[in-house]
């Protein structure tokens, strides 16, 4: 083989194996953990951003009764019962403003009780 074409294909063999590494480490990236808190009928935040494919845990708490929290464009959810910690992960794979919300009856003001989820590229 020449010698250049052999330096080509060293080459483009190490450029695969960096993107490789790259996509490994994006994988095994720490989620960031968001606390949430919930009483009636407001998220503590109520407005939450996070990055285009960054993988977070929302830490979930109630206050005082049993509350739901639902990204129904992400089809995730949890329940969240007063005393425990509720951890939900979710990696957002598109861009845009979403609803959170809850989806546990948890009194008059109910329907009112949710936040919005912004990713952001």
């Amino acid at each position: 083989m020449r010698p250049l074409r052999r330096l080509m294909l060293r080459s483009a063999a190490a450029t695969a194996l960096l993107g490789l590494a790259g996509l490994a480490a994006r994988a095994q990236a720490k989620p960031r953990v968001i606390p949430i808190s919930a009483r009636k009928f407001t998220y503590e935040p109520d407005v939450v951003t996070v990055k285009l494919n960054e993988p977070v845990i929302f830490h979930l708490t109630s206050e005082d009764v049993v509350m739901g929290f639902s990204v129904p464009d992400f089809g995730v959810r949890g329940t969240i019962i007063p005393g425990q910690a509720t951890d939900v992960a979710l990696t957002p794979t598109k861009a845009g403003e979403f609803t959170f919300l809850c989806d546990v009856f948890c009194g008059t003001g109910h329907e009112e009780m949710n936040g919005t989820l912004r990713v952001v590229a």
